[in-house]
């Protein structure tokens, strides 16, 4: 996929009617809904860069920011991980398969994975924030050739919490990229059958100590404490500040920066981001 390929809607503030399709159950209130645009012919088109976010709206709830998860690089249906944290997100649960949604986007910077090829990748993720590292994990690996090495940490409190579990076991044995999973705890069901570390996805870096930081970007994800101690972890491993990138998605509501409800500092969270580089994130120290 070339850069012209990530295109914007040419009105950004009209929703798409939009019908859901499936519903991934897998983990407790953080379900993935798959989506697929009425119109044929967007539903083909639509591209978008992997860590942008769309405006979901739900009938006679409101909308709200959601990243796309699913990897840019496949189109036909659209993936969004959704936390079930509030009105808008309580009645998007409410619905079925084959219930209509508005969907208007994409909006928002994304990774720069022009500026990536040729260079080796880490990825990683904490909880929830696995959903826009895995549009990114996708986006590598179908365009395998243009990267050097992939790896990828990810963790989760617990086994029955890790999102796309079965997907990123998939991955352990893959000889195309170095995939390390950790949960902090294992419930008995699963003694015996979980194949990854038990512990903080911070514990994982003691395996990738060989890091060519010089030609590595890092790509990061997760809860707002998560970033204070894998930031540490990157920094001494002597990547750039200007290499770490940070999906952070904060107070973001109209996703074209009109309401400036997002706005810290000189930044619109919509707009600047909501991937910032190190570097971003400590002239803004509200930003994490």
């Amino acid at each position: 996929m070339l850069a012209e390929d990530f295109a914007v809607n040419s009105d950004p503030l009209k929703p798409h009617l939009a019908r859901l399709v499936h519903i991934d159950k897998s983990v407790k209130d953080r379900y993935v809904f798959h989506f697929r645009f009425e119109d044929p012919e967007l539903n083909e088109s639509f591209s978008y860069r992997p860590g942008q976010f769309v405006m979901l709206s739900v009938l006679g709830a409101g909308e709200a920011p959601i990243s796309l998860c699913s990897p840019a690089s496949r189109r036909g249906t659209i993936e969004l991980c959704v936390n079930r944290v509030g009105r808008v997100t309580n009645a998007l649960y409410r619905l079925r398969e084959n219930d209509l949604v508005g969907i208007r986007g994409p909006y928002g910077n994304g990774f720069p994975v022009e500026e990536m090829e040729g260079h080796d990748v880490l990825l990683v993720a904490g909880g929830i924030g696995a959903a826009p590292i895995r549009g990114l994990l996708w986006y590598l690996l179908d365009n395998r050739n243009k990267y050097g090495n992939i790896t990828f940490l990810c963790g989760s409190r617990s086994t029955k919490d890790m999102l796309f579990r079965e997907e990123f076991e998939s991955l352990l044995n893959r000889p195309d990229i170095r995939c390390l999973l950790a949960v902090e705890a294992v419930p008995e069901e699963d003694e015996g059958k979980w194949p990854g570390d038990v512990g903080m996805v911070t514990d994982l870096f003691k395996y990738v100590k060989e890091i060519d930081a010089e030609r590595t970007y890092a790509a990061v994800c997760g809860p707002p404490v998560f970033y204070k101690f894998v930031l540490r972890h990157l920094v001494d491993l002597n990547i750039d500040k200007d290499r770490i990138l940070m999906s952070l998605e904060r107070r973001m509501k109209c996703g074209v920066g009109k309401c400036a409800h997002c706005m810290i500092g000189d930044k619109y969270t919509c707009i600047h981001g909501p991937i910032f580089t190190y570097w971003d994130a400590m002239k803004l120290p509200e930003m994490i």
